[in-house]
């Protein structure tokens, strides 16, 4: 694995700790990456269906 650093936003970050303090995730980093999974996967399924364009100002 390659270690990557990123900035976000404080709002974010808290709620990434309340799912890894909730037993959702077990740390920050397999939140991080099991998103980067989901966003990968859902860009996969636009590109099937759509432009493949995105909106990246989601919050």
């Amino acid at each position: 694995m390659e270690r990557v650093t990123l900035r976000i936003p404080k709002q974010q970050i808290e709620e990434v700790e309340r799912m890894v303090e909730t037993g959702e995730f077990p740390n920050r980093s397999e939140a991080i990456r099991s998103a980067v999974r989901d966003m990968i996967n859902e860009q996969g399924d636009t590109r099937e269906s759509t432009s493949g364009k995105r909106s990246w100002a989601r919050v």
